[in-house]
């Protein structure tokens, strides 16, 4: 059960509404987070305005294996619910490069590189070696492109801390099965 009291529809502010209308139509329905997240208006606004200016950043595939590392790493379930849906259903992702995102890798040796660095990123709360990060240059990446990894890491990183606190419900179906609304 959350921690975190989501308001019902009706109690949902009015600055918020817009927004949950629009995820309800993308998603087919209002995942709990952003129920949750539209109590705060502004914090709601934070998450999705961080989530639409990066995702010019990287490619989607790209930000999924970010967003799936660092989520395996936090331990967070209903990120991991989320991203793997969205990786798989919006984002064309196999459900064996789900899986090796969430192990640090990919069947891509370039993603593989980021998997890896994003998941070291966490593990060592930024602080990774010199190796590490010669090693995610050595893939192909260049130094802008290392800082918007890192900010897509970080993004990923405040909703599992988000969800993590609240203890969200998942209520995301299982990528390859049909939506169902709340």
């Amino acid at each position: 059960m959350s921690r975190l009291t989501a308001p019902t529809p009706e109690e949902v502010p009015a600055a918020a509404r817009t927004v949950l209308d629009n995820i309800g139509h993308q998603f087919g329905f209002v995942p709990g987070m952003f129920a949750m997240l539209a109590s705060n208006p502004t914090v709601l606004d934070v998450v999705m305005t961080l989530q639409n200016s990066l995702s010019r950043v990287l490619d989607a595939k790209t930000r999924h294996t970010i967003a799936l590392a660092v989520s395996e790493a936090n331990g967070c379930d209903y990120c991991l619910a989320i991203h793997s849906y969205v990786s798989s259903e919006l984002g064309g992702m196999s459900s064996d490069d789900i899986e090796l995102a969430r192990a640090g890798s990919s069947i891509d040796p370039k993603r593989a590189a980021v998997a890896r660095f994003a998941a070291r990123l966490i593990e060592t709360r930024g602080k990774v070696s010199d190796a590490e990060l010669a090693a995610v240059r050595g893939a192909g990446y260049s130094d802008p492109q290392i800082l918007a990894i890192v900010t897509v890491a970080v993004q990923a990183l405040l909703t599992n801390y988000i969800n993590n606190v609240n203890q969200t419900a998942v209520d995301i179906p299982s990528a390859g099965s049909a939506a169902n609304p709340r």
